[in-house]
């Protein structure tokens, strides 16, 4: 008797939800498997293989809208971090935060019973990315990582750079992030964006992203970025790997100078796939849409 009434309710209970969800125009399979976490919020769209997108710093998962809606055929799990884009901080409100969410995610990976999914990480998604394939090679079946290198902190630092000599380097601009007046925050986001996304259609949406971000989640998210060297890492990947890649404007040496560099951060990487993106700003996806979904076709073809 007892067995039947727990039975009635948990069958209420479940019909509730999924009335609510109708209400809310969602479908009970538009929201991934029951997961837990206070650092990480996922979401899935369509069917098919298994593909974890993971955006960049102060970022969300609107970067990946166009990209979709041309690459069906596939699941596709939108990782959204606590502290930016207006979700609450969460347990990203002290402590690192890429690495943290890096293990999260090869939780909800192992928790969701996904089949080594295939992986998108864009910037500071690009990371984290790098740490799943180089601490949970098993866990994915291939990476692509767009717009990032192993340790950021080089192109801070000069030659010879190393994590202690970027520390005091990212200490400022940390200080500097969470010192700033609001009127001076939200000048430096549009000029950031406005240096990252050459497409205006789309520049609205980031800085908007980056101005419900939280001041201080993103400041000790970038330090991390800034100290935090994979190289050492990247003989652990066993997956394929692509990297798509830019020549900033602010970089002004020889188109085969600036790949050198690439492909010697790169190197240690055992099955590689470097890509120049050319007229494009950080946000591949938005500069040049068409080449970015060919690429990224390319690179689920095997799946």
């Amino acid at each position: 008797m007892q067995l039947t009434m727990l039975s009635r309710r948990f069958t209420l209970k479940t019909a509730t939800a999924v009335a609510a969800l109708a209400l809310l125009g969602a479908s009970a399979g538009a929201w991934a498997a029951p997961f837990e976490s206070t650092r990480i919020t996922v979401r899935t769209e369509g069917a098919g293989p298994d593909v974890i997108l993971i955006p960049g710093l102060n970022s969300s998962p609107r970067v990946w809208a166009e990209m979709i809606k041309a690459v069906p055929g596939y699941r596709y799990h939108l990782v959204q971090v606590s502290g930016f884009a207006g979700q609450p901080k969460g347990g990203n409100a002290d402590g690192p935060v890429a690495a943290p969410v890096a293990e999260d995610i090869d939780r909800y990976i192992r928790e969701a019973g996904l089949k080594q999914p295939a992986v998108i990480g864009h910037s500071m998604g690009g990371t984290i990315g790098m740490m799943l394939a180089a601490r949970h090679p098993a866990d994915l079946s291939r990476l692509m990582v767009v717009d990032m290198v192993p340790f950021l902190g080089m192109f801070f630092g000069g030659p010879g750079a190393t994590v202690a000599s970027v520390e005091p380097i990212a200490d400022r601009i940390a200080t500097g992030i969470r010192t700033a007046a609001p009127e001076e925050r939200s000048k430096r986001a549009v000029e950031t964006i406005n240096g990252m996304v050459a497409t205006e259609s789309m520049r609205a949406g980031a800085i908007d992203d980056s101005m419900r971000s939280d001041v201080d989640v993103g400041a000790r998210a970038y330090r991390e970025l800034l100290v935090t060297n994979l190289g050492p890492e990247l003989p652990k990947i066993s997956v394929p790997v692509t990297v798509l890649y830019v020549q900033p404007k602010s970089v002004p040496i020889p188109a085969e100078q600036f790949d050198a560099v690439y492909k010697g951060v790169f190197a240690p990487v055992p099955a590689l796939s470097l890509k120049r993106i050319p007229d494009s700003a950080h946000f591949i996806m938005w500069d040049q849409p068409v080449r970015f979904q060919a690429e990224v076709k390319e690179f689920l073809g095997g799946r």
